[in-house]
């Protein structure tokens, strides 16, 4: 089963798919990085739309466990976490130390990087298809070196760069920036397939780079 917005490679797999609310329709909590609660309301009202609003994540697996006479008895937001806050916090054992040694740094040769990146707020997600304007507002797609690095690989700010991992290659125009030696810096879901798609690496395993050059097998 899956709740969902969008048509997605989840929704290709799933038995069942249920429609539930946007995050601007529904009220709702989320975690910040240093795992804080952080409470919101709806943006838009259901007064203010010209249709009917999908349920919520929540009223969706109450109706769920009302048809499998499993109720929870959370009819609403506020029940929801009103049980949350007397639960409490986790009070039990906690898990033990790590059982095996942290793997080593890579250590990046002539022509290797470590791979660093994330998503761009704005990229290639599934909540962005249909709205051309707000795809037209996205920041260009760039990948970034430091002065050294890009001086050592033979490339300029603003020369093409292939980054190529395992499975394949991707290519951007550079921004020389303010960063670590021997490291590349790609936005993760801006381009083709996804780089970890395209290149087969993730971040922290090592790339090659060069100024690129002829054809490669993904271009941005």
């Amino acid at each position: 089963m899956s709740l969902e917005l969008r048509p997605s490679e989840v929704t290709e797999r799933a038995d069942v798919v249920l429609p539930v609310a946007a995050v601007a329709e529904k009220p709702g909590t989320f975690l910040n990085w240093e795992g804080r609660a952080r409470m919101f309301e709806a943006a838009l009202k259901p007064e203010q739309m010209t249709r009917t609003l999908a349920p919520t994540d929540a009223r969706v697996l109450h109706m769920l466990a009302d048809a499998l006479d499993v109720p929870f008895g959370l009819p609403d937001l506020k029940s929801v976490r009103t049980e949350l806050d007397r639960l409490g916090s986790w009070d039990g054992p906690r898990a033990t130390e790590p059982v095996q040694s942290a793997e080593p740094l890579p250590r990046p040769g002539s022509g290797e990087a470590v791979l660093a990146g994330h998503r761009l707020l704005l990229d290639q997600g599934l909540l962005q298809q249909g709205d051309e304007a707000l795809a037209g507002t996205r920041h260009a797609a760039v990948a970034r070196l430091s002065a050294a690095t890009a001086a050592e690989t033979g490339v300029k700010d603003g020369d093409e760069l292939e980054v190529r991992g395992p499975a394949g290659s991707v290519r951007l125009p550079l921004q020389v920036s303010e960063m670590p030696d021997r490291v590349v810096w790609l936005p993760m879901n801006s381009v083709g397939g996804g780089v970890t798609t395209d290149t087969g690496a993730r971040p922290g395993e090592l790339v090659r780079i060069a100024a690129a050059t002829g054809a490669t097998e993904v271009e941005a």
